[in-house]
């Protein structure tokens, strides 16, 4: 039976007055399975040889749980009556089905220093005013909000401490897909949950952060994730941090085999800019899309009367019949009527090509462009622009 599966973010529980919570959809198609009564098959004693485990994850799991914190988050009253009032000001009815009360939630967090600071995701603290966090050792103490970056799903906190274990950083960029990993975290408010998994694909963008210019460079991983786990660790057999915990995909909520975490390389210089900026974020918008500015045709799908008009000898790359204002390809001297046929040295035959490169650049980066122009080769160095 084919499954749909639905996007959500996995972090923040509690009973009926928690805002901001789980999101999820039910499947779109979920049939009930009909029941086929079979014959019972005859059981047979099989033997099987002992299986060798790839790893020994005690030292990754040792390592990792003294770094990772289970965090309470709540809203104080008054900021939930200012929240209501604004909702009713915007939505009359929405009196009737708003969240009533102050939120509360609860979610998972990573020592990343033995001064106290802890990163997690936006998601898991956006709406408190009053955060408790619970260290591996069972100490309990309040913490403050240092700053935020939601187009990410990263935020800071800090506690004031002594004797903690921040967690090592790994290199996310180096990390292979099928590779163990495990993902620590608080699931259902348990305390120091450690699972295993794989790293099933890097690269995701899954349409789970709901603003502009979002940033999404998901881990998979089948390791399992549940509510609570948000703002955890997700780490290599050596118990270095490779991601932080964000989000599910599952058609009831709960695990499903489906898990996503932020890469470590993207979540350092987030945090490092906040912290060394008193909780503003001051860096690049990391969301912006870069852009050639041009509509464009498929060569390969012309008239061979529309080539001649156009004057195209190729048979295949990437028209240009218009060049929008300002926009990088016009800036940089690209003309209409010039086809790409490459862009860092890979071919450009199709739409899908340019789109498929074009998704790995950002904006200030300078690409080579190579393409005909009347029928003579050419190459340029393009500027992008957003």
């Amino acid at each position: 039976m084919k499954q749909f599966f639905s996007l959500l973010v996995a972090g923040l529980i509690g009973g009926a007055a928690t805002v901001g919570g789980l999101k999820y959809y039910e499947e779109k198609n979920n049939p009930k399975e009909s029941l086929v009564k079979t014959e019972m098959p005859v059981a047979k004693q099989v033997s099987y040889a002992p299986v060798n485990v790839p790893f020994d994850f005690t030292l990754a799991a040792s390592k990792s749980l003294e770094a990772v914190v289970h965090i309470k988050a709540a809203e104080s009253r008054e900021s939930a009556y200012n929240r209501q009032l604004q909702e009713q000001r915007n939505d009359p009815f929405s009196f009737f089905f708003s969240q009533r009360g102050p939120a509360q939630g609860s979610g998972s967090g990573v020592i990343i220093s033995e001064d106290g600071y802890i990163v997690t995701n936006n998601h898991v603290v956006s709406f408190a005013d009053e955060l408790e966090v619970t260290l591996h050792d069972g100490r309990t103490f309040m913490a403050k909000k240092v700053g935020t970056y939601p187009k990410a799903d990263v935020a800071v906190i800090k506690i004031i401490a002594d004797d903690l274990h921040p967690i090592t950083y790994g290199n996310s960029d180096d990390v292979k897909v099928g590779e163990w990993a495990l993902a620590v975290g608080n699931p259902f408010d348990l305390t120091s949950t450690v699972t295993a998994g794989i790293i099933s694909a890097k690269g995701r963008s899954i349409d789970v952060i709901h603003e502009k210019d979002a940033v999404e460079n998901f881990i998979q991983t089948d390791a399992a994730v549940n509510p609570g786990n948000s703002g955890g660790a997700l780490v290599d057999v050596n118990g270095n941090l490779i991601g932080i915990n964000s989000a599910i995909a599952s058609p009831t909520g709960t695990y499903a085999g489906y898990a996503f975490a932020i890469p470590v390389n993207q979540i350092i210089p987030i945090v490092e800019n906040i912290m060394k900026n008193k909780g503003n974020y001051t860096g690049p918008n990391l969301g912006a899309k870069a852009t050639l500015g041009v509509q464009v045709a498929n060569v390969q799908d012309m008239s061979d009367e529309n080539k001649e008009e156009y004057g195209i000898d190729v048979k295949s790359g990437v028209l240009l019949l218009e060049l929008f204002n300002g926009g990088s390809a016009q800036y940089s001297g690209l003309l209409p009527n010039d086809v790409i046929t490459g862009i860092n040295n890979k071919a450009i035959n199709t739409i899908d090509d340019l789109k498929a490169v074009m998704t790995k650049l950002k904006p200030e980066d300078v690409i080579s462009v190579a393409f005909k122009r009347g029928g003579q080769s050419k190459q340029l160095q393009v500027k992008l622009r957003s």
